[in-house]
C-alpha cells in the first residue's frame, strides 16, 4: 500500500484504544486517537480523515452527540462514521443510523477483521461517489 489511510478512533478506554491502534496500524492505516468526544470533533475538523470509529458511551460528550455534530458540519459530514460500542440493542442501533452512522460494530469485536470491514466500507463509499 502506497499511502496510509488516515482514520480517527474516538474511544475513552485506553486498553481498547491500544488494541485498535496496534491492529489498525498493522493493517496499514494511519491512526489518530481521541479520548473523548470533544477531542474527536477537534481532530475531525483539523485533519483530513477517511473514516471515524466512534464509541457511544464517553464522558463529556457521548458518541451520538459527536455523530450529530459531525453530520451537521460541512467540513466533516462526508466522513464515514462507524459506531464501535457495547450498546447492541436494536433500538440503539436504529438511533445511531438515524443520526447518521454509516456502520455499527458492537463490542466485543474482532480487531483483526476490523481492518477488512473498514476497507470494504471505504470501497463502497468510493464507488458510490464515482456514480
Amino acid at each position: 500500500m502506497s499511502k496510509k489511510i488516515p482514520i480517527l478512533v474516538v474511544e475513552d478506554e485506553e486498553h481498547i484504544q491500544n488494541i485498535l491502534e496496534y491492529n489498525l496500524k498493522l493493517d496499514g492505516f494511519e491512526v489518530y486517537l481521541a479520548e473523548n468526544g470533544r477531542m474527536g470533533l477537534e481532530h475531525a475538523r483539523q485533519k483530513k480523515l477517511e473514516l471515524i470509529l466512534l464509541d457511544w458511551m464517553m464522558p463529556e460528550m457521548d458518541g451520538l452527540e459527536v455523530l450529530s455534530e459531525l453530520k451537521h458540519d460541512k467540513k466533516t459530514k462526508h466522513i464515514p462514521v462507524f459506531m464501535l460500542t457495547a450498546k447492541g440493542m436494536l433500538g440503539e442501533i436504529d438511533r445511531a443510523f438515524n443520526v447518521g452512522a454509516d456502520d455499527y460494530i458492537t463490542k466485543p469485536f474482532d480487531p483483526v477483521l476490523l481492518g477488512n470491514t473498514i476497507r470494504k466500507k471505504l470501497e463502497e463509499c468510493a464507488s458510490r461517489n464515482k456514480v
